[in-house]
């Protein structure tokens, strides 16, 4: 049987807590059950087909990384067991099939109102700053470096959340002025420490993570690493046996989407074209193969 593609979720029994271009977040008192669609967005238009297995690799993988990083920071994680999920409210046992594997029950928590990038390789929006300034986000680099080219040490670049359109990169000083500079400071560090620690072990499945965003959140007076973290879609994953520095490099996330919506020169605005079905199984075959390359499982095994 094909994969059911889920665009919408709708559930009159639980109270909606708000809703982005990919996840669908409820009330499940004491929790929040974060709900993972299978829409896709492109230059911040959200497109009409859906990527199937798309919201299962996000939630399994998030779910991955949020045990693995245990030992490093706590986090807003409790489950993505249905049996628990439905504990809770014995009325979402009729939403099974929408529900399970791609839902999350998590901690509410006070979200810190700037994103967490750190960035390992010359990639991105980094790439296009240092090539005007020699350097990304106030963070001064040496000069020579060329496109996909590995940072000595990895860099935290910080930026808004912009509630339409693109986030903007920041300083690290004016991410101070927005949450203090203690919460900065504890951000920074931690947030460094979660890439490195990531990175390292993603090197030994043949993954290169190049650079990744984070949000953090406060749990009364622990700060908590929240949302997703370290998907294709919150991260640049490179195949490790193809990367060769000086050009942009293959990878596990979108990027046929992207490629494919250049080349028809769609203007970027709504509405979004359709996709062809070759463009929607390459993605969703290169969500899938991120998934097990990092956890070395198939899908639901």
């Amino acid at each position: 049987m094909a994969e059911q593609v889920v665009l919408e979720t709708k559930i009159p029994e639980l109270k909606q807590f708000g809703k982005g271009k990919v996840r669908d977040i409820y009330e499940l008192p004491p929790y929040l059950l974060i709900v993972t669609s299978d829409r896709i967005s492109a230059f911040d238009v959200i497109l009409p087909d859906g990527i199937p297995y798309k919201g299962k690799v996000l939630t399994a993988l998030s779910a991955f990384w949020f045990d693995f990083l245990k030992k490093v920071t706590p986090s807003h994680f409790i489950s993505m067991d249905f049996a628990k999920i439905k504990e809770l409210n014995p009325a979402l046992a009729k939403y099974e099939t929408i529900l399970k594997g791609r839902s999350m029950l998590v901690k509410k928590c006070e979200i810190f109102p700037i994103e967490c990038v750190v960035r390992g390789y010359m990639a991105g929006s980094g790439w296009k700053e240092y090539q005007k300034s020699n350097s990304i986000c106030g963070i001064k680099l040496k000069e020579g470096l060329r496109e996909s080219d590995i940072l000595g040490e990895p860099i935290f670049t910080p930026s808004t959340k912009a509630t339409t359109g693109h986030d903007e990169n920041i300083s690290y000083e004016k991410s101070a002025e927005i949450i203090g500079k203690d919460k900065a400071a504890i951000l920074k560090e931690r947030s460094i420490k979660v890439y490195k620690e990531a990175h390292k072990y993603a090197l030994e499945k043949g993954i290169i993570i190049s650079d990744t965003k984070f949000e953090w959140g406060k749990d009364g007076n622990e700060i908590i690493l929240a949302d997703e973290v370290l998907t294709p879609d919150s991260s640049r994953f490179w195949p490790k046996d193809e990367y060769s520095p000086g050009k942009g490099q293959p990878s596990f996330d979108k990027q046929f989407v992207r490629d494919y919506l250049e080349k028809i020169k769609w203007g970027k605005t709504p509405p979004a074209p359709k996709l062809p079905d070759d463009i929607i199984r390459k993605t969703s075959e290169k969500y899938l193969e991120a998934y097990e390359r990092i956890t070395g499982k198939k899908l639901g095994v």
